[in-house]
């Protein structure tokens, strides 16, 4: 295994999270068996350009979102990724789902939480 492919495979599981998709979705979709799908994902096959071309549209992302978070050389950077979780990737998803208008108060309510407290 490469460390690009399980990169890649990392990409397609977590953008498939934030859509709520599951690998028997996205294998129906892609015209592949969702056993194929488990393997992109684990980064054990490689994902051929076409098929890659094909989970961007499917997935509706650009092609470079699934080489986000590499170097030049093509190794994983050490930034963390919010969606790396599924709790994070449906905490987004979720989040995407509230109308705009009460987003914004969510965010407010939430970032007031997650301040430290001075000690009392």
């Amino acid at each position: 295994m490469h460390a690009v492919d399980i990169h890649v495979g990392q990409r397609i599981r977590q953008r498939r999270w934030m859509l709520g998709m599951t690998q028997k979705q996205l294998a129906s979709t892609s015209g592949v068996k969702f056993q194929q799908i488990q393997k992109y994902e684990t980064g054990a096959n490689r994902v051929s350009a076409s098929r890659l071309w094909e989970f961007a549209e499917e997935l509706q992302v650009p092609i470079s979102y699934f080489f986000e978070g590499l170097d030049e050389a093509g190794a994983p950077t050490n930034e963390s990724d919010l969606n790396s979780t599924k709790e994070a990737a449906s905490l987004v998803r979720v989040f995407y789902s509230i109308p705009e208008a009460q987003r914004k108060p969510l965010l407010t309510f939430a970032q007031s939480l997650a301040q430290p407290r001075d000690a009392e």
